[in-house]
């Protein structure tokens, strides 16, 4: 669902946000007052770690990524505290009611459409998300990418190393637990028969691995939000990429060459 530029956070796009996201529409206000209540009591998630949670100032929440889920689960354990993340356009472009309800449901919890996209498409991405840090907000990424779907937790890519260093915004790691069971990939809808458990670990100060101009400094911030994450979730490294299987000769040979993952 959601994917951190699902090369870097929730997907890529060329759109910068029309407002500043320190200040919350209408919409989004009044969708998470209702949706946060409405998801505690059906869902009753554990919330452990609310304390590591800065009450402001920039912040990157930097997480695991199991289920579509996992962007709801994350701003409604965040409350009340606003949090943005990107999510594909394409939520936000469908006609009739469902296409309504499906931008209603991404605008109420934060969400800011971005298209998919590599190269120029991830980099605008980046800076997206590094101009709502600098007005003081919270965002959330994922430094897998996309969503796991064997449950085991994936290298990160470096983009969130590289916007914390970017913007000196510390980083808050989090453990999500359940959410592939209360809404496994394919699924519709999710069941109400599983409990989810949200994890926040102490907030990250990266900057002693160097400045975000420098390829090893965001290698190593980011080994160490991923092991953050890791004792958070507890789940199977993977100590892979989370990538799709490549489309054509020359997707594997670049993938096959040293490049930096982001």
């Amino acid at each position: 669902m959601m994917t951190s530029a699902d090369s870097v956070t929730p997907e890529p796009d060329e759109t910068a946000p029309e407002e500043d996201p320190s200040r919350p529409s209408w919409f989004y206000t009044v969708g998470r007052l209702a949706l946060a209540p409405l998801a505690r009591a059906i869902y009753r998630p554990h919330v452990e770690g609310k304390a590591n949670i800065p009450r402001d100032g920039s912040v990157i929440f930097a997480s695991n990524h199991l289920s579509f889920i996992d962007s709801i689960a994350i701003p409604v354990a965040v409350a009340p505290r606003p949090v943005h993340f990107l999510a594909k356009s394409s939520y936000f472009e469908g006609t009739g009611f469902k296409g309504w309800l499906s931008k209603s449901l991404f605008t109420a919890v934060g969400a800011i459409p971005v298209r998919r996209g590599a190269g120029q498409a991830a980099l605008d991405a980046l800076d997206q998300q590094r101009q709502i840090l600098e007005t003081g907000a919270a965002v959330a990424l994922y430094p897998e990418g996309t969503r796991s779907l064997d449950g085991r937790l994936y290298k990160g890519r470096t983009g969130v190393a590289f916007l914390a260093l970017q913007t000196g915004a510390p980083v808050v790691p989090v453990g999500l637990t359940g959410t592939d069971r209360v809404m496994p990939v394919g699924a519709k809808f999710p069941t109400t028969k599983e409990r989810v458990t949200i994890r926040f670990g102490a907030p990250l100060d990266l900057s002693h691995h160097g400045p975000a101009s420098s390829g090893k400094a965001r290698r190593t911030a980011t080994d160490e939000i991923m092991a953050a994450i890791h004792a958070l979730s507890g789940q199977e490294l993977a100590n892979a990429y989370n990538e799709s299987p490549a489309q054509s000769p020359i997707e594997k040979i670049r993938r096959a060459l040293p490049h930096e993952r982001r």
